[in-house]
């Protein structure tokens, strides 16, 4: 039975990956994990897996210097967030790829790929060579600092984990224990405090209007006062009101 690592400094990404392989390939078995390149490296050495999936971006040694030391170890998989000029350069070579999030339909092309290559004898030096060749190309472009600001929040629905993009949040609004995270479809429950989210949100984007309450400013349809005097935030397409706290009230002075 083919044998694959996983590498990826975030948990919960490595959690949504492992379950995607395992619904698009149950015959793979994932024999390791890894939360960082030097990891990947040395499991690698020990387990002799056929695949490694790596995350381009990790702390210390990344997955572009972990797949020039693995080289012809194992077959490399990047795991990538960028889908325009990393998915180009990565289709023509002999390196597959996976975009985060993982979407299933996309994973079902990697597999069939990889099933093929598996199937073929490896030609002595291929992948090292392609992987040289790929990272030259890349190198500027991908290993830049990692962008700020969070791009999308990890939640848990049922037993599903949804990797939702932040732009499609409306508001964030949190109690004792979760923070409950509102989109246009569906709400979703994270353990991460407001105080937290306001510090990696980017805040042209998200208003922190409340301590317990941060809103999309593009979700924003208007300020209302009820009849204490509170200022309240009306949600596009919601039917919940926000409470703005007078400390946040600066806020809205434009509109």
């Amino acid at each position: 039975m083919p044998t694959a690592i996983i590498a990826d400094d975030e948990r919960l990404m490595r959690d949504q990956l492992r379950m995607r392989l395992q619904e698009a390939w149950p015959e793979l078995q994932i024999v390791g994990e890894a939360k960082n390149g030097e990891e990947a490296v040395q499991l690698v050495a020990e387990l002799n897996p056929d695949l490694t999936f790596l995350d381009i971006r990790m702390p210390g040694k990344t997955g572009m210097e972990a797949a020039r030391e693995i080289g012809d170890g194992s077959q490399i998989v990047f795991v990538t967030a960028y889908d325009q000029y990393a998915v180009e350069a990565f289709e023509r070579g002999a390196i597959d790829y996976v975009l985060k999030p993982t979407e299933p339909d996309r994973l079902k092309i990697t597999v069939d790929r990889l099933k093929e290559r598996l199937d073929k004898p490896q030609v002595a030096g291929s992948v090292n060579d392609s992987v040289s060749a790929m990272l030259n190309q890349l190198a500027e472009k991908i290993a830049a600092p990692k962008q700020k600001h969070l791009q999308w929040i990890q939640a848990s629905i049922g037993q599903d984990l949804r990797m939702i993009p932040v732009e499609e949040i409306l508001f964030f609004r949190s109690d004792e224990k979760y923070t409950a995270v509102q989109t246009a479809g569906f709400e979703a429950l994270i353990r991460k405090p407001v105080r937290d989210l306001a510090d990696e949100l980017d805040p042209s984007l998200f208003w922190q209007i409340h301590r317990a309450t941060l809103v999309n400013v593009n979700a924003i349809e208007g300020v209302t006062r009820d009849i204490r005097g509170r200022h309240l935030v009306l949600v596009k397409g919601r039917p919940e009101k926000l409470e703005v706290s007078r400390s946040f009230l600066h806020l809205f002075k434009q509109m």
